[in-house]
């Protein structure tokens, strides 16, 4: 008589599939999944991991296979034995629905690390989006026992890859359905003769776009044609990402790196290898404690009562307001969850941008500050008064409100887009290492790099800027902060260098940012990316030997402070009139007098009358003067000696 064992490995995501298939043997809670007591035979209630207790007789075996069938990522381990009378090495097994012990995993992946590992990933990116999934496929591929090569669609030919087993490409759509400016060359390539054949290989696609418009991932379904009948295997079907594309995106490449790891060296795929290697790149199974003596404990802080004051607005009626409910909730729970608790609870025509705790573009006002509203709980921000906290929630500033808390992001969308910030490299030093030939930069270096674009949303940035609410054309601080990075990366070309330099530069770049000290204010998470961009600005007024209105102001700002410790803004005024302005004053006597302190309103009398005495000044028209000390003079001197080293 066969006995049937079934268990759950670790990474189960709580779908309730298998509960619907049989729920005589599983069980789903917010947790895992379990094995039910009924159905075992020792009585127990777990994951059955551990035990690995058999079923009792009578239950319906190709049920609990297609419950195993069914699981989405693949955690459900079905083991059919012989019994007492039949030896452990007879064991059924169907090819679909049976996967090995998770004891023979290890032994399994080391074999699979055998031959060629390379992984080639490619990214076709108009804003960077595309750039950014690609770059974390490189980051995690080693976890799946591969070798990730990473690439712009720009830095390939097409003959090239021909040379891979395994091809992960990340392209975002731009336009109606056209190609991102860096894919267009290799896709006019791929479509020209000579184009390779690609069998043995094998791929898989994630496509990026916008569902408002016509031709939505459009790019991303043509390379996934293409590579077809190129005569390469889809490894795993393509995923169509929308503008909220994280969840999808992150789901797509932990199933494709494991279905791309389990091709070995001489391209055969194992479809028994992708479940090994999801466990190895998790970090191995989590046992659970023997019996069920210990659980760990939930931690939730005191209860407290919150006036939640909520933005509306309904764009049918166009109006607009915010609604108040008194709330008594954990102190614990993110801003996130009060929303989800109140459009659950209270309105469910509440629209807020829901996601992950790092969903960048959930993020919304919470009482005047800019926040992701997952990573904040509910006691970081509220604000108490006469016993009671209050917490105002608004939509982010900068943007146009497209319902409640919603808003529409596409003006940072099209800015970042338009300034074509994707990597465009050169050609620099490397080593060689286990892996292959890799490059090197000065760990200097990449922590500057690393910090200056370590922040947690460019929608956050974007909207933390006191300029871009009120300046549309302005291309926004994130962007710039990125192009600011690329700029100072020893990987990126002179061609490319000089690109980034001419957007940050350009009217609508560094120079329309009135007040950096809004970004420093955001708190210590940003005092890394408002630096650079305090840098970018420095280096913009110098190459442009500040010059314009904005320069001149900046100049002779700095000059009448620093010099002085005084500001005088009457020789503010003339001396940005330009030299001509500058020659008139002087000849007038005019700009002597107010270098000298000549004033007609907070001086002494005598000031008055060497004003009225000394021709040929008109008499009596003498504008109104500030000739006042600058409080904190040192600070404006620091300030300024980060524009101008000359002091």
């Amino acid at each position: 008589m066969s006995e049937v064992v079934v268990w759950i490995a670790d990474g189960c995501i709580t779908c309730d599939a298998c509960e619907e298939e049989y729920p005589e043997v599983f069980k789903v809670t917010d947790d895992t999944c379990y094995i039910t007591a009924d159905s075992r035979t020792d009585g127990g209630f777990d994951t059955n991991e551990d035990s690995k207790s058999g079923l009792k007789s009578g239950l319906d075996l190709e049920a609990i296979q297609d419950a195993a069938g069914g699981c989405p990522v693949d955690v459900i381990m079905v083991e059919v034995g012989g019994g007492d009378s039949t030896p452990e090495t007879e064991v059924e097994e169907s090819a679909n629905d049976m996967v090995e012990p998770a004891a023979t995993a290890p032994a399994a992946v080391e074999a699979s690390m055998d031959g060629d590992r390379s992984l080639l990933v490619l990214s076709g990116s108009q804003s960077g989006n595309s750039e950014e999934i690609a770059a974390k496929i490189g980051k995690l591929a080693s976890n799946y026992t591969l070798e990730a090569t990473v690439k712009g669609m720009d830095e390939i030919q097409i003959g090239d890859l021909a040379g891979y087993q395994r091809i992960l490409i990340v392209c975002s759509t731009w336009g109606e359905g056209e190609m991102p400016d860096n894919a267009e060359d290799l896709w006019n390539a791929a479509n020209a003769d000579g184009a390779p054949s690609l069998s043995g290989s094998h791929f898989s696609v994630c496509s990026l776009g916008d569902t408002a418009y016509e031709f939505f991932c459009q790019s991303g379904i043509d390379w996934d044609g293409w590579l077809e009948k190129a005569g390469a295997n889809r490894i795993t079907p393509r995923v169509d990402c929308d503008v909220d594309y994280d969840a999808m995106a992150d789901a797509w490449l932990a199933d494709a790196l494991a279905h791309m790891g389990a091709v070995d060296g001489e391209g055969n795929f194992s479809e028994e290898m992708v479940t090994a290697l999801k466990e190895k790149a998790a970090g191995g199974s989590k046992k659970a404690a023997a019996g069920s003596a210990f659980e760990v404990p939930e931690l939730v802080s005191e209860e407290i009562q919150v006036n939640a004051r909520v933005f509306r607005y309904d764009p049918n009626s166009g109006q607009s307001g915010h609604d108040i409910w008194r709330c008594a909730v954990p102190g614990s729970v993110s801003v996130l969850e009060l929303l989800r608790l109140l459009k659950a609870t209270e309105d469910g025509s509440l629209t807020f941008r829901d996601g992950n705790a790092d969903d960048p573009t959930t993020a919304i006002s919470a009482n005047g500050r800019n926040i992701l509203p997952g990573r904040v709980a509910i006691s970081e921000i509220v604000r108490d008064k006469d016993g009671e906290s209050s917490l105002r929630i608004d939509p982010l500033s900068g943007f146009d409100v497209i319902r409640d808390l919603a808003v529409d992001h596409s003006d940072y969308q099209i800015h970042l887009a338009n300034s074509k910030p994707w990597m465009h490299a050169a050609t620099r030093e490397g080593t060689k290492v286990s892996q292959g030939i890799m490059g090197t930069m000065d760990a200097v270096t990449a922590t500057t790099l690393h910090q200056a674009l370590d922040y947690p949303s460019g929608q956050l940035l974007h909207a933390s800027s006191d300029t871009a609410p009120h300046n549309r054309s302005y291309i926004g601080p994130a962007v710039i902060a990125r192009l600011w990075a690329r700029y100072n990366d020893p990987r990126a070309s002179q061609k490319g260098k000089d690109g980034y330099l001419a957007t940050i530069e350009s009217e609508n770049g560094i120079k329309a940012e009135v007040d950096l000290s809004s970004i420093y204010k955001s708190g210590r998470a940003w005092d890394a990316v408002a630096t650079s961009l305090l840098e970018a600005k420095r280096k913009t007024l110098q190459d442009g030997g500040f010059t314009g209105r904005h320069g001149k102001h900046v100049w002779w700002f700095s000059e009448t402070v620093k010099l002085s410790g005084r500001l005088n803004e009457t020789v503010l005024a003339g001396a940005t009139l330009g030299p001509f302005g500058m020659a008139k004053n002087a000849i007038s006597g005019v700009l002597p007098r107010m270098l000298l302190g000549f004033t007609r309103t907070g001086g002494p009398m005598i000031r008055d009358l060497q004003a009225l005495a000394i021709p040929p000044a008109s008499v009596g028209k003498m504008p109104k003067i500030i000739n006042s000390a600058v409080d904190d003079h040192h600070e404006v001197v620091a300030i300024f000696n980060k524009f101008d080293r000359r002091f």
